[in-house]
């Protein structure tokens, strides 16, 4: 049986207030029988959780085709791909990764032998990293799986919500960008 809680948030200088009881939503928890709590209205929390959805998805989709593959690694070879000879600070940057993660990451990549690095002729500290045909060929295989892995995230929604949730996930992050311990960047 759904619950219904009626909750207003108040965003002032940082801080989310639980102000007043303003709109009706219904939580159906069904299996999981809980309480609602403040931070079930809490962006922050709301996207942790879809974050861990996305990522439960991700790596379900992944081991039914039986490929090791995490979502970092899947963003790094598709920047790769979209960019050879990438190097690896411009990879985290345009995926909004720290370096040293980043760094590990390619590392595992190599390893996989989905990509191949080298020293830059045009900058001797910089490394290169290009795709494998091995990387190539996963990335054809991988992606209409991506796909639908994120067409099932968002199946409680219509398109037109789905469209509008990713504008506005955009406009927050755009907004928020510089916010991050890792800010996206463009080369």
């Amino acid at each position: 049986m759904p619950l219904k809680w009626h909750f207003k948030y108040l965003f002032t200088d940082n801080h989310i207030c639980l102000q007043e009881k303003f709109e009706t939503l219904e939580w159906n928890f069904g299996y999981m029988n809980a309480p609602f709590l403040d931070i079930h209205g809490l962006p922050g929390h709301l996207i942790r959780r879809l974050n861990q959805i996305a990522v439960a998805q991700f790596m379900e989709k992944m081991a039914a085709i039986e490929v090791d593959l995490t979502p970092v690694q899947f963003s790094a070879l598709c920047a790769i791909q979209s960019h050879p000879g990438i190097d690896q600070a411009s990879i985290a940057g345009l995926i909004a990764y720290d370096r040293a993660t980043l760094g590990k990451v390619i590392d595992r990549l190599e390893a996989k032998q989905m990509v191949t690095r080298q020293v830059s002729p045009q900058d001797r500290r910089a490394r290169e990293v290009t795709l494998t045909q091995l990387g190539e060929r996963l990335l054809q295989q991988v992606h209409p799986v991506v796909k639908a892995a994120q067409t099932e995230i968002l199946s409680g929604l219509t398109t037109e919500e789905q469209q509008q949730l990713i504008l506005l996930l955009q406009k927050t992050i755009l907004a928020g960008n510089e916010l991050s311990r890792a800010p996206q960047r463009g080369l």
